[in-house]
């Protein structure tokens, strides 16, 4: 099946930066979108971005647009969230997800792969 592993978590002050970075592996080729969820305490996992891997098409909530950008490395079958202008209600823990569909989900329930999740702290 396909393998992801997230890093780059850890604690910022707001207004700081941080890149997460998801490494895929196994069979990959099955893969057609990839996104970026979080989950704080208490409350549901919800999406954050995706990417679609063939043609890079992006879709991000509305409270990360500007702020956060989701990219691909295809050749190193790698995924990343550059987080910008990072505030406290970003702290989660964020997972990156795969899904054998081409198209741009935002549902969670629609991947089929997921990482472990690595944890993001923004300190006020």
């Amino acid at each position: 099946q396909v393998q992801l592993v997230e890093s780059g978590g850890g604690l910022v002050q707001a207004g700081g930066s941080l890149r997460l970075s998801c490494a895929a592996s196994g069979r990959t080729f099955i893969i057609y979108t990839m996104g970026w969820f979080r989950q704080a305490p208490g409350k549901e996992r919800e999406f954050v971005a995706a990417i679609r891997w063939t043609d890079g098409s992006t879709d991000y909530r509305d409270s990360v647009k500007g702020r956060f950008t989701i990219s691909r490395d295809n050749a190193k079958n790698t995924l990343y969230l550059q987080m910008n202008s990072l505030k406290p209600d970003d702290t989660a823990v964020y997972y990156c997800a795969g899904a054998r569909a081409g198209i741009l989900l935002t549902t969670p329930t629609m991947y089929e792969y997921w990482g472990q999740g690595t944890q993001v702290t923004v300190s006020s």
